[in-house]
């Protein structure tokens, strides 16, 4: 999984304002009681699209399915993989149509609010899909919500931390991770100075990995309940201020065109220290000159905190979503219930490496992967971003100018302003200052 990718697939244009032709077009018809009653009486096939890594990953949902088959005979699973950068497209033509449409899909957090204002996911709430609420992660529970209604069930998470290379801290004297962003840059200062040849960090301009200072600055990308977008306020001018603050005095030079990929190998190769990077990364950076044997010399530390001493960054992951117009809602429900379990969570995450959404999945066994456990407590502060169902088309027009910004060709304060106009544009109703 990679973060890079679920920004560009999330800026694809949206549909607003239409009905699912095979949903039943209002939340309260679902059918909510049958599958919590009596399980075992649920039968029928249905149909699941999972996005995970088709040789990594899949074999261990395809033997989950296998587990939930036994459990309830009279149900079969159709179990497709599907691409997840095509994943989006694929799902909203088959809901619009009415034709084609899996009863069960694993999503992309931010697509959770799109998906349920268009009516193509059904509510969850008080449904055998979502049951031990009280069991998830605050931050992973929060991504399935939407005006006041649950529209996914947490399956695995991530978000974004600060991942050290040990050696050069030791190297350089630094005793501890940098909790703020003026810490980073004076970390950065003392490992140019003191280990020839290494850079501080290197600054990813994809705008997603913004967030952890716009958060930092209690900024975000709209306010919701005022209709407002707030892109170009005054915290946000000041997140990205420090951005570009952090670009100029701690990054290795960035080749635009090819950011992500120069970004891993510069950290795996022991170029660069420290780095803004997510859970899913982690194999990558193990397989590099300064990594590889040496799985011990990764540290793991939250994002550094802006002004308000807050450290947050974003909730990524997937949810499992139920098609509001599947013929077989109890069934979709049950097997949602079924894959997102502790029991399948714990075996998911020793299998796979990903961080489970349940408290109750964080076992001792489970914390033996130094990079769930590393990120476990990073965890507890992530946020979701807004739930908004144009927010994963506000991600280009910002990153756009984020880049003019880095690269000196705006000021700070121009090129929000600019991101604010095409926010405008995209999000009807909406003020722009």
């Amino acid at each position: 999984m990679r973060r890079g990718i679920s920004a560009v697939a999330m800026a694809a244009a949206i549909v607003l304002g239409v009905t699912a032709c095979g949903g039943s077009g209002s939340d309260d018809k679902s059918d909510k009681g049958t599958a919590a009653k009596d399980p075992a009486a649920v039968s029928g096939t249905i149909t699941y699209w999972d996005t995970s890594d088709a040789k990594n990953e899949a074999p261990t949902y395809q033997a989950l399915i296998k587990d939930f088959e036994a459990k309830y005979p009279k149900i079969k699973v159709n179990y497709q993989n599907v691409d997840f950068t095509t994943v989006e497209q694929k799902f909203k033509a088959a809901a619009q149509s009415g034709k084609g449409a899996p009863d069960v899909v694993r999503t992309d957090v931010g697509l959770i609010p799109e998906y349920a204002s268009l009516h193509y996911i059904a509510p969850l709430d008080g449904t055998a899909a979502l049951t031990d609420t009280q069991d998830f992660v605050a931050g992973p529970l929060d991504t399935t919500k939407y005006e006041g209604k649950s529209y996914g069930v947490p399956s695995v998470t991530d978000t974004l931390g600060l991942l050290y290379n040990k050696d050069i801290f030791a190297k350089a004297g630094i005793t501890k991770p940098p909790a703020t962003w003026d810490e980073l840059i004076a970390d950065s200062a003392t490992i140019k100075a003191k280990v020839p040849g290494v850079a501080g960090t290197y600054v990813n301009p994809d705008s997603y990995f913004l967030f952890p200072l716009l958060f930092g600055e209690g900024a975000d990308l709209a306010d919701p309940t005022a209709k407002k977008i707030t892109i170009n306020s005054p915290e946000a001018v000041k997140a990205v201020t420090e951005a570009k603050k952090v670009y100029d005095t701690s990054s290795l030079k960035v080749d635009f065109a090819s950011a992500y990929d120069n970004m891993q190998t510069s950290f795996k190769t022991g170029k660069v220290a420290m780095l803004i990077q997510g859970p899913w990364s982690v194999g990558d950076d193990l397989t590099g000159s300064a990594f590889q044997g040496k799985e011990a010399n990764l540290g793991y530390a939250p994002v550094p905190a802006g002004t308000t001493g807050k450290a947050l960054a974003p909730t990524g992951g997937h949810d499992l979503a139920v098609y509001q117009g599947s013929k077989n809602l109890d069934a979709a429900y049950l097997f949602t219930q079924f894959m997102t379990s502790s029991a399948s969570q714990q075996t998911i995450a020793l299998k796979n490496g990903t961080l489970p959404t349940r408290t109750s999945a964080y076992t001792a066994e489970v914390l033996k992967n130094q990079t769930i456990a590393g990120f476990k407590p990073i965890m507890d502060t992530a946020r979701p971003r807004v739930a908004l169902p144009q927010v994963g088309s506000l991600f280009t027009p910002l990153q756009q100018e984020y880049i003019k910004i880095l690269q000196g060709k705006s000021s700070v304060q121009s090129g929000l302003d600019a991101a604010a106009k095409e926010f405008g544009k995209l999000l009807p109703g909406y003020s722009v200052q």
